[in-house]
């Protein structure tokens, strides 16, 4: 594996930009981070950004498909979305299955344990994150009743980060929820609050028993209200609590998106896209496990009007947050890099400093993918820029 050199780059810190920067990759990891030019070396790729900006790999917590796939559907369908997700600067994900059989979820847990194709270049699937079946019916959103659940724990027994359960969303207010968030968390799986009618008390109660976070803020929860303030208010109260957000102007009003902001900050709000198969395809019906989905230039919905998933992508939600609240670049940049990986314990990614892993993203203008960088191998690349 050659060395790959970044030089006159820009990168960004949580909270500042730096220019004129070198950034040097070896062994699929970050070597160094330096203001002054560097000498290549022989054998490396040497690369003159052109004072474009230089990022972690963006991480998407929640995507139920795209491109034409559904993860619930069709759970290989992982490797066909992760080499297509690559080309909007997205080096990780959590696939995401909806409400199902449990025979279902355990097939998908058997693919991601296979392991990825033979020669597989795409964004790297970190495990399942399991929205579902222990949600409340009030709040199922699009997910399919029939198949909701009361929490159990012989359902669970396997659900582990070593077997692809990274992530769970669940209801905290049904009965025998306390032994399920505490088995889930004890075995290292994050639990985030969702598709919940649950009161601040129960939310509170959840956290507590270790719950991390909270599952698209404002959908699917109870509205916000100042003397009942539920789970909403109890995510955005709580100053270690993450959530994620989806942040099209959609699902939350652009007011919402920036109290969210102002209220969390970037080291607790996460970008997520909660994508489903029309992501990147034409208007048309689409398919959100077994339901049709009616999919127009900017909304996903049942024939209902039920929103339905939602086909934005990180770097369109990127610039959203920024136009809709107001933050800084390196905001924007931190909630879909570094925010995301603090939740899921990724010590190793989500900034750009010596001894992290080399997933990186060069991009041109607007948030248009130039480049991408896994384990320190370019994986994909559109540029024109001089190498040497």
């Amino acid at each position: 594996m050659k060395d790959v050199i970044f030089q006159n780059c820009k990168i960004t810190l949580r909270d500042e930009i730096l220019d004129g920067q070198t950034v040097t990759v070896h062994e699929g990891k970050i070597a160094g981070v330096t203001g002054d030019h560097t000498a290549a070396v022989p054998e490396s790729i040497v690369i003159d950004a052109g004072g474009r900006l230089l990022t972690p790999g963006l991480i998407d917590i929640q995507i139920n498909g795209g491109f034409g796939f559904d993860f619930t559907l069709n759970p290989e369908s992982i490797w066909s979305v992760g080499r297509q997700l690559i080309k909007q600067g997205v080096t990780c994900f959590l696939p995401t299955i909806i409400t199902s059989p449990i025979e279902k979820i355990q097939q998908a847990l058997s693919i991601w344990k296979a392991g990825k194709p033979q020669n597989y270049q795409g964004a790297n699937p970190l495990g399942w994150h399991v929205e579902g079946p222990f949600l409340n019916p009030q709040k199922k959103g699009a997910h399919q009743a029939e198949y909701l659940r009361l929490p159990d724990r012989n359902i669970i027994v396997d659900w582990s980060p070593e077997n692809g359960v990274r992530l769970v969303t669940l209801a905290p207010e049904l009965t025998g929820q306390e032994a399920m968030i505490k088995e889930l968390t004890s075995r290292g799986v994050v639990v985030s609050l969702g598709h919940s009618n649950a009161s601040v008390e129960q939310a509170e109660q959840a956290v507590a028993w270790g719950a991390k976070a909270g599952t698209h803020l404002f959908n699917a929860m109870p509205e916000l209200h100042h003397r009942q303030p539920g789970l909403t208010g109890a995510i955005l109260a709580n100053d270690e609590v993450f959530v994620g957000i989806i942040a099209d102007g959609i699902h939350a009003d652009a007011r919402m998106v920036k109290l969210a902001y102002r209220v969390k900050g970037s080291n607790r709000l996460i970008l997520i896209t909660d994508a489903m198969q029309a992501l990147g395809m034409e208007p048309g019906i689409y398919k959100l496990a077994n339901k049709d989905v009616i999919v127009e230039n900017a909304s996903a919905r049942l024939q209902d009007g039920t929103l339905a998933g939602s086909i934005l992508s990180l770097p369109d939600a990127m610039q959203n947050i920024i136009q809709y609240a107001g933050c800084s670049l390196p905001e924007a940049v931190a909630m879909t890099t570094q925010t995301p990986a603090q939740l899921l314990g990724l010590t190793s990614k989500g900034s750009i400093a010596a001894g992290m892993d080399a997933d990186l993203v060069l991009w041109d203008a607007d948030f248009k993918t130039n480049s991408v960088i896994i384990n320190g191998e370019i994986i994909y690349s559109q540029s024109d820029m001089n190498r040497n």
